[in-house]
């Protein structure tokens, strides 16, 4: 057990004014309002604007989680940004809004896990409070995917949006905060959802843009059955290492990637869609930030009571996945 508990002490979100409807995608790829939904539950997705990367909607979103904790800028110890869309390979994203923000004794760093980028940057900050090297980090959940999907490929195009979502990890009294973490790795399903390009194993060339290895690639029908199975099941282990059952759970916050993953995921822990955020229909995936985006707005909407028991959970690239169980 931690010896400082650790939780939430505020979230904000960000995310562009661009919105991009199914309407406008069958003017673009062979598809239809209805399959989409049909299958993904997505009605529409927001788009980064021309000038806007990964650090601008990170900096809106970390301004207002801030703002929410109490705190400014100069008392944040580090920033963590969970992305797979950076602005440029290195300085890091973190680094870039550590200067935006004025956070001026912030240690920074960018954390890669995908999808699951959010939970893994909760785990290592609050294992950081909890051992008393640090007092208040913030960690982000940025991402421009628009920048790396290819709108004609009907498969991927319909997924993604833009977005970010941010929270201050703080001290909390005892009995609230993070009660448990489980994180995963399954490095031999690799293959199934990756940007081949760009990296040392395929630097950019005429070739490679030719070829679009730097986008999306995915073999959904694979990555839709690890999602199945790994996001009940991790909730599941979470659960139990926080020694709380199924029907302690008050709100599940996850992934937003598809809606019948999400009810799979209700179905295995015995809740109610109610008892679920649920905002895909309006974002579509956003990667690292769905998770803290769809937890903002919980926030905003009153959806969070003092002492709810909440369960956190995503799966991405890499493959990975994570989960963890808070107490509000």
């Amino acid at each position: 057990m931690s010896l400082h508990p650790v939780g939430i002490i505020g979230t904000g979100k960000y995310v562009p004014e661009r919105i991009l409807t199914n309407q406008e995608l069958e003017q673009m790829v062979e598809t239809n309002n209805e399959w989409i939904v049909t299958r993904t539950g997505i009605r529409e997705r927001r788009m980064a604007a021309a000038e806007e990367a990964t650090s601008d909607l990170a900096l809106h979103a970390s301004r207002q989680a801030i703002q929410a904790a109490g705190l400014t800028a100069e008392d944040i110890d580090l920033i963590i940004v969970a992305t797979i869309t950076p602005d440029m390979f290195f300085p890091s994203t973190a680094c870039l809004l550590q200067d935006k923000l004025g956070a001026t004794k912030a240690a920074a760093f960018d954390l890669s896990a995908a999808c699951s980028g959010f939970i893994y940057g909760l785990a290592t900050a609050s294992s950081m409070i909890a051992s008393g090297l640090y007092k208040h980090i913030l960690v982000v959940g940025a991402e421009t995917l628009s920048r790396i999907t290819d709108y004609t490929d009907r498969n991927t195009c319909i997924l993604f949006g833009d977005g970010a979502g941010a929270v201050v990890l703080g001290q909390v009294e005892e009995g609230r905060g993070f009660r448990s973490f489980e994180l995963g790795a399954d490095g031999s399903g690799g293959e199934l959802l990756k940007v081949h390009g760009g990296g040392s194993r395929v630097p950019a060339s005429a070739e490679s843009i030719e070829g679009k290895q730097h986008y999306i690639h995915m073999a959904g029908n694979d990555v839709f059955k690890f999602a199945v199975r790994i996001m009940g099941s991790a909730a599941e282990d979470a659960l139990l290492k926080a020694g709380l059952a199924k029907g302690d759970v008050d709100l599940l916050v996850p992934h937003q990637a598809n809606i019948r993953i999400i009810q799979s995921a209700l179905n295995r822990l015995n809740l109610s869609e109610d008892k679920a955020m649920i905002n895909l229909d309006k974002y579509g995936n956003m990667s690292a930030a769905s998770i803290p985006v769809a937890l903002a707005e919980a926030a905003e909407e009153g959806r969070l009571k003092e002492g709810d028991c909440l369960v956190l959970v995503g799966f991405g690239g890499g493959l990975t996945w994570g989960a963890s169980v808070l107490i509000w």
